[in-house]
């Protein structure tokens, strides 16, 4: 039986051959010489108090690179777990902001794609609770074979309704491979999250109310997580189907741009994404966790502030959350 493909909405240029990834790792070995590594990424201890007994309001923790615990309509939701301690040869610049061992019950873990960085095994079977997976299509058999079963596999804008949240999984711009024979086999994308009463709350004001330092949106925030991706034409599309509250856009392993630009946007395509699909709030992730590419965690910082000021986009809207902190969407 042949393997099927999975393909972007555009044709892409797929940087994948030998020559051209030589040419990078050989641009690379001088390149990060004069690169500075000594800034990490900030951390604070995590309220597990808090995200143990919490089973009403909903709040986001980064966890780290594109793994955030999310607390929506009574269901812990991990993304993209990832808990290694080393991504191929390179060490984790910092550690993740929840310990493994300390995470709540998991109800449902969602699976942009296959990605080592991605998707760990190792971190998936460490998680304790129910752990329904939600992952894109061509990767439930692979899974299975891993000695899981409750998967849910979806194709771009297929959804899933679990406990009180519908799920649905939107394209972006990336592509996939675990080992040499599998490229494209298994599908890639994001996922929005939207709690069932989230198409009657109330439309956030222009100034909303905040606790601490931390906005207060609903109790029925609808998230869109977007996975990995280049900037591409979906980003619309998505803010034509949904009414987002918070986007989490990825900053990081964009250089050089010749070689990533068509799978990884850069900080200012990330802000301009977010526009795009016409989000309140911004929350940045996939950076400061491993060196995947030849950007530093503080250059993405870095280009992240100077590309506010270029979008005139109110800074407030951009939430830079260390790791470890849990924001209470709700206030409570």
């Amino acid at each position: 039986m042949r393997l099927r493909r999975f393909r972007n909405l555009d044709t892409i240029q797929q940087h994948t051959s030998v020559k051209q990834f030589n040419r990078w790792r050989q641009e690379r070995m001088k390149r990060q010489q004069k690169k500075d590594y000594s800034f990490t990424v900030p951390s604070v201890a995590p309220d597990l108090n808090y995200l143990h007994n919490n089973r009403t309001h909903p709040s986001l923790t980064w966890v780290g690179h594109s793994t955030f615990l999310i607390q929506l309509a009574g269901l812990n939701i991990v993304t993209d777990p990832v808990w290694s301690g080393q991504m191929a040869f390179h060490k984790r610049l910092s550690q993740p902001g929840i310990p493994i061992e300390d995470v709540p019950p998991v109800d449902v873990v969602l699976i942009s794609h296959s990605h080592y960085d991605h998707l760990s095994i190792q971190s998936l079977r460490r998680l304790g609770g129910v752990k329904q997976l939600i992952v894109p299509a061509g990767l439930g058999q692979k899974l299975r074979l891993k000695g899981f079963t409750r998967i849910h596999e979806l194709h771009w804008w297929e959804s899933v309704h679990i406990h009180g949240v519908k799920f649905t999984f939107v394209p972006s711009q990336h592509c996939t491979r675990r080992n040499p024979w599998d490229n494209n086999s298994s599908h890639w994308g994001g996922y929005v999250m939207e709690p069932y009463a989230a198409s009657g709350h109330e439309s956030m004001a222009a100034a909303p109310a905040e606790v601490g330092t931390r906005p207060v949106l609903s109790e029925y925030p609808t998230l869109y997580f977007a996975g990995d991706s280049g900037y591409f034409r979906g980003f619309e599309e998505i803010g034509r189907k949904f009414e987002l509250d918070v986007a989490l856009m990825p900053i990081g392993a964009y250089e050089p741009e010749w070689f990533m630009g068509p799978q990884h946007v850069t900080p200012e395509q990330a802000l301009q994404a977010y526009l795009d699909c016409k989000a309140k709030w911004f929350v940045p992730m996939h950076y400061g966790a491993f060196k995947l590419a030849d950007d530093t965690p503080r250059e993405a910082l870095d280009r992240l502030q100077s590309g506010i000021q270029e979008l005139n986009i109110e800074a407030e809207r951009v939430l830079v959350l260390p790791q470890g902190e849990t924001w209470k969407l709700s206030g409570r």
